[in-house]
C-alpha cells in the first residue's frame, strides 16, 4: 500500500494542526445483523500514517453488530505498531505484516491476543515486510529490502530467506509457485519490472517475467491466471491491469486504458478499482469478468453512493457482500461500507485511520468482548 507514502507530508502538516483529545464510548443504536451466513465477523486493519505508531485493529461482531476501534490494544496492552500493510486469517491465526515496525504479528483471531511477534530484521537492520500469502503448511512475506521469507505455519519461525528483484510489494500463489512483483518503488525514476516466480518445492527462483515498470498487486483468479497492477512513474507511464498466466508464466495481455490502483477477485468478478490521488477526482470500482477476461462494468455503485477515497476493497465469499474501505483524505477517521452484489449499500460502520484491509472470521467459538469498549455501530 505504497500509494499513502507519497501523501504523508501533506497528511502530517494537517495533522500537527489539529487538536486530538480522548473521548468516551459512544454507543449508538444496532442495526440487525444477516446472520444467514456462517460469518460471525471481521477485522479491518487500519494502517495509520507512517512514523506515527498509530496503527490499529477494529473488531466488527454481527452477533451484536458492534464495531470496536483499537481492539488490538485493547486485548493486549500494547499498540498494533507502525504502517500496518497486510492482514489474513489462514487457519486457527490472524498474520498481520507491520512494514515500519518491520515484524508479522500472528494473533489468536479468536479473541485478538498476541500468539507470536516475528522480527524481520537483517541484523539490525528493518527488512521492511509488505504482503503475505500462504501454501500448505507455509507463510510467505516479500520484504523491501529484496527477500521473500519463508514461515512454518507450525513452528512460526523463518526457515529461509529467498532473494528476489528490487522492493517486492505484491505476492501471489498459483500453480504450486509464489509470484512476487517486483516495484523497484524506492529506485525513482529506476523502477524494476518484474515479476519473479518461486518454485515452492524448492524454494528458488526458477523465473523473471517482464511486466510495465512498477509491478504491485498480484491477485491470482480460478483459471490459472495472475492479475497484476503496475503503477507505473507518475508521470508519462500510466497505471495499467495486466494477465500472466501461470501455466506458462508469461504477460498475455494488457488491458488497453484501464487505470488500476488495486483489486480483489471473487468468483469469476475482478473488483478493480482507481482513484487519482493527485486530483481527488472520486474513486471509480470497474467490474471485470476473469473468465473471458473483458470489462462489465465501469461503475459497480448502482444507487448513487459515493466513496470519497477509496484505500480497500474485498468480498466475502459467503455472501458476496463487498466492503470497500474509505480513507477520507486520509486525516479523518475512516469508513468501512458494505454493498450488496448488485453495488447498493447495505450499511456501513467507522474504523480507524486509513482502513486497509479486511478478514473475515467464519468460526463459531468466538470469544465474548467486553461492550464498554464499543463505540460505533453499523449504519444505513
Amino acid at each position: 500500500m505504497r500509494i499513502i507514502k507519497n501523501i504523508v507530508p501533506l497528511c502530517i502538516i494537517i495533522l500537527l494542526t489539529t487538536t486530538f483529545c480522548k473521548k468516551e464510548p459512544v454507543i449508538n443504536p444496532v442495526l440487525k445483523a444477516d446472520t444467514t451466513y456462517n460469518i460471525k465477523g471481521l477485522y479491518v486493519l487500519n494502517q495509520g500514517l507512517m512514523d506515527y505508531n498509530n496503527s490499529t485493529l477494529t473488531y466488527l461482531s454481527f452477533t451484536d453488530t458492534m464495531a470496536i476501534t483499537d481492539y488490538f490494544n485493547m486485548q493486549n496492552g500494547v499498540k498494533l505498531g507502525d504502517t500496518g500493510n497486510d492482514m489474513a486469517i489462514y487457519g486457527n491465526k490472524m498474520y498481520i505484516v507491520v512494514e515500519v515496525s518491520s515484524q508479522v504479528d500472528v494473533v489468536n483471531p479468536f479473541n485478538g491476543k498476541i500468539i507470536k511477534q516475528i522480527p524481520f530484521l537483517n541484523g539490525v537492520q528493518p527488512r521492511v515486510p509488505q504482503n503475505i500469502t500462504f501454501s500448505g503448511s507455509r507463510a510467505f512475506v516479500c520484504s523491501f529490502d529484496g527477500t521473500v521469507a519463508v514461515i512454518d505455519t507450525a513452528t512460526l519461525t523463518i526457515i529461509k530467506y529467498i532473494t528476489v528483484g528490487s522492493n517486492p510489494d505484491g505476492i501471489a500463489v498459483a500453480n504450486n509457485k509464489v509470484y512476487v512483483s517486483n516495484s523497484g518503488g524506492l529506485n525513482f525514476p529506476n523502477y524494476d519490472s518484474t515479476i519473479s516466480v518461486i518454485d515452492i518445492p524448492t524454494l528458488t527462483v526458477i523465473k523473471q517475467i517482464t511486466v510495465r515498470i512498477n509491478p504491485s498487486t498480484i491477485v491470482p483468479d480460478a483459471y490459472g491466471d495472475l492479475y497484476v497492477i503496475s503503477i507505473g512513474n507518475y508521470s508519462n507511464i500510466n497505471m495499467c491491469l495486466q494477465i500472466i498466466d501461470s501455466q506458462t508464466d508469461e504477460l498475455k495481455y494488457t488491458f488497453p486504458g484501464l487505470q488500476a490502483l488495486n483489486l480483489t477477485i471473487s468468483g469469476d468478478t475482478a473488483y478493480v478499482y482507481y482513484y487519482d490521488y493527485n486530483t481527488s477526482s472520486g474513486s471509480q470500482i470497474m467490474l471485470v469478468n476473469v473468465k473471458n477476461e473483458t470489462v462489465i462494468s465501469n461503475n459497480f455503485i448502482t444507487d448513487g453512493t459515493v466513496i470519497n477515497t477509496i484505500y480497500g476493497i474485498t468480498v466475502d465469499k459467503q455472501s458476496n457482500n463487498v466492503y470497500v474501505c474509505d480513507a477520507r483524505g486520509f486525516v479523518n477517521t475512516g469508513d468501512v461500507v458494505c454493498f450488496n452484489k448488485q453495488g447498493q449499500k447495505k450499511y456501513s460502520f467507522k474504523a480507524g485511520l486509513n482502513p486497509c484491509k479486511i478478514a473475515f472470521l467464519s468460526e463459531t467459538n468466538i470469544t465474548a468482548v467486553s461492550s464498554k469498549y464499543i463505540i460505533k455501530t453499523l449504519k444505513q
